[in-house]
């Protein structure tokens, strides 16, 4: 992700003039290329103070800039509300209305469902009086058709376009889209500004009253990267968790709700679906985050990452191209469906490759996928594409002085930093001080080792070649992680973050480390030490694993990768450390997950400030929320949780649940073995005491 206002280089824009609006107090609610963040009224109003941000967007683009209710002229006043995947619900009384006295007799509910080209919402009236009731139910709605980038830069000035009323529906239109509102049983004309949609109710004492509009935006032209909405096409609402806790069965079910609305298609092959990356920003496909969305998820199932798989096999490199940063077998960062930036600062083409980490990633999803049982045929079938980003792994090895994959921006309007930690001030060494390119980040060394060796299994046990030479390659690299990256700061042995520029140890403390366990790159005592910091008050606190230590002096608690906590972040490092062993420090950070799951109303955001308020995470407000590789880390839960490690290719299940149960009894239906599906039962000591497993599988345990 990039950092919000000016992702990774200074935007040449004025910043009183030009500030991103907050979303930290909205409503939001998502259907593939559909969102909708809303007040919590429920009310859309981009015009007014504190809404800039709220819209019906479909496609990057704002259809809708106005939806406000009105009772009799006025606004009800808002009680509560709520937001799911593609649902929103607000409760409000309306306190004109009803018996006298201190309790409010007259609610007005709003009921809000995402489809795929809009919305459908619905205002009930709940008369609890002991008098029928009359009143004026109004919908008054407008559009302005501005641009996502228009409105994260906080540049949009809400313009209404045109409206033109017939009948029962009013209806507008852009370049992109256009919008019709049905309102059946409404009177409704416009003003030019605003259509209002009029009902007029009479509710019976103890009775109800409903009224419906149904938004629909229509595309008129197409952009570069047209995808639909793919929530029905995962399997999730299999999966159900009983624990003890409540708050771990809300957490992992909530969150596979958002990652199943976050689902897209692949405009060239419907079938095929990913999970964009995040609303409102980033809702498209990003490589990074949709590999280890579909990772983290497998648990679940294969189809996202089968579909992601696919997805950016379609779009990997095949040129060198130093303007998007393409090359051969490279996996692309993101997608756009128009280009994305600021004059003057970062601007990126509908298609960047300004990644390192993202091909060897797509080859651990792809390896990982066919462990979980995906079609041995799917392999086989993306050979090539395996083979060429194997390819561009050792390119990018072999064009770096010390052996080392590293990048560095060579346009000036790029990405800055190309590891998961994509702003400008995020490498940082123990004097706080900023790195000089180019990087080479102990992560991204990691993961290109775990590639290697998946890669070999994949060459030898489905591909019938010899993974030989990737293993010696892995061992290689390995090696020179182990010579290169310790650096002793501070008087103890840290596993540096990065290298600089000149080879040199970025020794600042971070969460990057984490990401090393369980990879095979490090030996048991380097592991050791890894997860001694990673449990240290230095990283882990109440609410996680910072991105950078508290010792440090460049240490922000909300700074966007300098301090904060992200929640995938911590998510990888519980897997880490439960795989390498640690288990207890796992289970700290799996409870800290799932405390912060819980306040924050089970949809964990993108990002959260380090320290707890009242023992509430302080939020990041521009943080995305859904966000896909956030709601997935419910998958790295419950493989942390369970201990899980599959190889159906080999008739495999390995089951080693942490200790002492850290949610107490669970049994969590729905997991999936390729076709067939997993059922596990834990008791309060961690023990298991029942597994349904397919045929074929044999269970292992402990």
């Amino acid at each position: 992700m990039h950092r919000p206002d000016t992702g990774s280089q200074e935007a040449a824009v004025d910043p009183e003039r030009s500030r991103q609006p907050w979303l930290h107090e909205l409503e939001v609610a998502v259907r593939g290329p559909v969102t909708c963040l809303a007040a919590r009224s429920g009310d859309v109003d981009a015009g007014c103070e504190g809404g800039e941000a709220t819209g019906l967007l479909v496609d990057d683009r704002r259809v809708v800039h106005r939806l406000v209710l009105r009772v009799d002229g006025r606004a009800p006043t808002p009680v509560v509300a709520a937001s799911r995947g593609g649902t929103t619900e607000t409760l409000a009384v309306a306190r004109h209305l009803g018996d006298p006295g201190p309790d409010p007799t007259v609610e007005v509910a709003r009921h809000r469902v995402l489809t795929d080209d809009g919305l459908t919402e619905s205002v009930e009236v709940r008369n609890r009086s002991a008098e029928p009731v009359r009143c004026v139910v109004e919908l008054l709605v407008a559009g302005d058709g501005a641009d996502l980038h228009d409105i994260k830069h906080g540049v949009a000035q809400p313009r209404p376009l045109p409206v033109a009323v017939s009948n029962e529906v009013a209806s507008w239109s852009d370049e992109r889209h256009a919008v019709t509102v049905r309102a059946e049983g409404a009177q409704v004309s416009a003003d030019g500004a605003d259509a209002s949609l009029r009902w007029s109710l009479e509710v019976p004492s103890a009775g109800t009253r409903t009224v419906v509009a149904e938004v629909t935006a229509r595309r008129l032209a197409a952009t570069a990267f047209d995808a639909d909405a793919g929530s029905d096409a995962l399997g999730f609402d299999l999966v159900h968790v009983d624990a003890v806790d409540a708050r771990f069965s809300r957490t992992v079910e909530d969150g596979l709700e958002d990652l199943r609305h976050l689902a897209m298609r692949d405009p060239l092959a419907p079938a095929d679906v990913f999970a964009g990356a995040g609303t409102p920003w980033y809702l498209t496909l990003f490589g990074r985050d949709a590999v280890w969305a579909a990772r983290l998820s497998l648990p679940f199932g294969t189809d996202l990452a089968r579909g992601t798989l696919r997805a950016l096999a379609r779009r990997q490199g095949r040129h060198d191209d130093p303007v998007t940063a393409e090359a051969p077998g490279k996996i692309p960062h993101e997608i756009r469906r128009t280009a994305f930036g600021s004059e003057g600062g970062m601007v990126l083409p509908t298609t960047y490759y300004g990644t390192v980490d993202a091909t060897p990633l797509w080859v651990c999803l792809l390896h990982d996928a066919w462990r979980w049982g995906m079609d041995a045929a799917v392999v086989r079938e993306l050979e090539p594409a395996l083979r060429a980003a194997l390819g561009w792994m050792e390119r990018a090895a072999d064009g770096s002085p010390d052996g080392f994959l590293r990048y560095l921006d060579e346009t000036g309007t790029g990405l800055a930093n190309q590891g998961w930690k994509d702003s400008g001030d995020s490498m940082r060494d123990a004097a706080g001080r900023i790195a000089e390119g180019p990087i080479a980040l102990v992560e991204t060394q990691a993961y290109a080792v775990e590639a290697a060796r998946a890669a070999a299994d994949l060459l030898e046990q489905v591909l019938g070649a010899d993974g030989g030479r990737w293993r010696a390659w892995a061992e290689a690299l390995a090696g020179r992680v182990e010579a290169s990256f310790w650096s002793d700061t501070g008087g103890r042995r840290v596993l540096a973050m990065a290298l600089d520029g000149r080879g040199a140890p970025v020794d600042g403390l971070g969460s990057n480390i984490g990401h090393v366990l369980g990879t095979g790159t490090l030996g048991a005592a380097g592991e050791a030490r890894v997860a001694a910091a990673l449990a240290s008050p230095d990283l882990l606190g109440p609410l996680g694993i910072s991105t950078l230590a508290r010792s440090n002096p460049a240490f922000n608690p909300i700074g966007y990768h300098t301090g904060s906590v992200w929640t995938h972040d911590t998510a990888i490092c519980g897997l880490g450390l439960a795989r390498a062993g640690f288990r207890d420090t796992a289970a700290r950070v799996a409870r800290a997950l799932v405390d912060v799951s819980a306040a924050s109303g089970y949809r964990w955001p993108e990002l959260y400030g380090a320290d707890p308020l009242l023992g509430r995470p302080a939020p990041y407000p521009a943080s995305c929320r859904p966000q896909a590789w956030a709601a997935a880390s419910a998958g790295a839960l419950v493989t942390t949780v369970l201990g899980l490690r599959a190889d159906v290719p080999a008739g495999r299940l390995h089951l080693s649940p942490l200790p002492d149960a850290p949610f107490g009894a669970l049994h969590v239906r729905g997991l999936r073995l390729g076709d067939g599906l997993l059922e596990v039962e834990v008791d309060a000591e961690g023990q298991v005491r029942a597994v349904r497993a397919p045929d074929g599988i044999d269970v292992e345990v402990g």
